[in-house]
């Protein structure tokens, strides 16, 4: 949140509820219908991907990516584009064609960034979620088709 998008926080972000949030995960990730990708430097963390899979039968060829993040410090040393070609490797893996996802569309957003590796913007809706500020903002959706490779 601080320097960054509001990933589904309202400022300010208690620690505890940091925590609980990330406990959350733990179910999701061991049924397997989430994986989360860290990246390290040394043993800190310093930024993370989530890719939820779609479990209903006309739904397993797609996938939504979410809570990209790095650290504002580790920001533009290429760490998200790691994260997102670890996680597209990983879906191919899984037979999955579509990604899809959806950002800010203001300056807290990361549009640059995925258009920069491929996905292509197909629209927003108004007042979508709350900024940290408690603000609404429109979002920013996006896809990517996998090739196989």
């Amino acid at each position: 949140m601080d320097g960054g998008g509001s990933l589904g926080f309202l400022s300010p972000l208690l620690p505890s509820d940091a925590i609980d949030y990330w406990r959350s995960l733990a179910p999701q990730v061991q049924s397997g219908v989430l994986a989360v990708f860290i990246a390290r430097e040394e043993s800190r963390i310093v930024g993370s991907a989530q890719i939820a899979f779609v479990s209903k039968p006309n739904g397993r060829h797609r996938a939504e990516v979410l809570k990209v993040m790095v650290h504002p410090s580790h920001r533009r040393r290429g760490i998200a584009a790691r994260l997102m070609s670890e996680l597209e490797r990983h879906a191919r893996a899984r037979s999955i064609r579509l990604l899809y996802l959806d950002t800010a569309e203001g300056p807290s957003g990361a549009r640059d960034f995925y258009e920069t590796i491929g996905y292509t913007y197909a629209g927003g809706i108004p007042d979508y979620a709350l900024d940290p500020d408690g603000r609404p903002a429109k979002n920013a959706i996006y896809f990517k088709l996998l090739s196989a490779r």
